[in-house]
């Protein structure tokens, strides 16, 4: 090992709205010596997601935010550089599967937070998209938390995003008809020619309400809800009996620093959630980090034979490029799962 610096991301200020690159700072400290029982890794892919910028701080959430000065929680993928444990070897790829690896050049854990990864089994990029903390958040939203009957119609909202694309290719793995909500004709093409749904809806289009209509004939059964109430009222009126909600994120509140601002359907979704019996739950999928193995025994063969589409946004440039690009994640730009490269 050459290097004699770990450069970090640090948390440099709290962000009011979108974020900022100025709300970073790379800082240089020591590389980690790791101690009895303690494995050093080098990061080598980072995970840009979401919750980073619920982790940030002054976002729309109940979660608390890491401290200023705090190297920025990530998912990563890693080479064991040192190992004082046994069950892990120099030159073994591993997955920091809890974030607590992080936005940094290396890290020393105790294992717990490591998972093997297999780079011949699928792209190393899979382990942080299908085959990591994004695609367990929409496996869990579908099989833990709703309960859907195979056949009838599933909607995914922002289902060109990460977590929304792997949520409606599970569902279609399941059986069932699969309506993707996104943004813009671009995305609707990707819906339908790359993730094989069964329609698409553009919620950007002066036609929404029409193409909802014509692409939900009977009625829906189950919703993977990601964006919050941008959308969630335009499907109430279409909700069959006994409909099932999982809400598996918020996309379109988390850089609101205040009230919501806008109509309020609370009082139409209360109604129709009496009336119509439905079940609403929504889910952290951090309580869910021990259904790796089910989850992993559930895809891992349908990715292997590439069953399942993984778009993946990867930002080369190395640690340096994360701050100027995470910005870019609530621009609406970004499809797929966006990963960065180490230099």
């Amino acid at each position: 090992m050459n290097a004699q610096v770990n450069r970090q991301i640090i948390l440099a200020a709290r962000p009011h709205g979108t974020p900022k690159e100025s709300d970073f700072e790379i800082v240089e400290r020591p590389v980690p010596v790791p101690g009895d029982g303690e494995v050093l890794v080098r990061n080598i892919l980072f995970s840009l997601d979401p919750f980073n910028r619920i982790l940030m701080g002054n976002a729309n959430s109940d979660q608390p935010p890491i401290g200023i000065g705090d190297t920025m929680f990530g998912f990563t993928i890693a080479v064991v550089e040192q190992s004082n444990n046994p069950a892990f070897a120099v030159g073994d790829h591993v997955s920091g599967v809890y974030g607590t690896t992080g936005w940094q050049d290396y890290a020393v854990c105790d294992g717990a937070d490591l998972r093997p990864v297999d780079p011949d089994a699928a792209p190393l990029e899979a382990y942080l998209g299908m085959l990591g903390i994004t695609g367990l958040t929409a496996w869990v939203g579908l099989t833990k938390i709703l309960d859907p009957k195979p056949g009838g119609t599933l909607v995914v909202t922002a289902a060109a995003g990460a977590v929304g694309s792997a949520a409606a290719q599970i569902g279609k793995l399941r059986g069932h008809r699969v309506v993707g909500i996104a943004g813009g004709p671009a995305k609707s093409r990707h819906l339908l020619e790359e993730l094989g749904l069964d329609a698409a809806v553009d919620y950007k289009a002066p036609d929404f309400a029409d193409q909802l209509a014509a692409a939900v004939p009977d009625g829906i059964d189950t919703v993977y809800e990601n964006v919050g109430v941008a959308l969630l009222p335009a499907l109430v009126p279409h909700l069959n009996e006994k409909a099932q909600i999982a809400v598996g994120g918020v996309m379109s509140q988390i850089t609101q620093t205040g009230g919501f601002e806008g109509p309020d359907n609370l009082p139409d979704l209360l109604r129709a959630v009496m009336y119509k019996n439905l079940t609403v739950r929504g889910f952290n999928v951090t309580e869910f980090y021990d259904c790796y193995p089910e989850f992993h025994a559930d895809l891992g063969p349908a990715v292997a034979d590439q069953k399942l589409h993984f778009s993946t946004h990867v930002v080369d440039g190395g640690l340096e490029r994360i701050p100027v690009v995470f910005p870019e994640m609530f621009t609406g730009r970004v499809a797929g799962k966006m990963i960065a490269k180490a230099g």
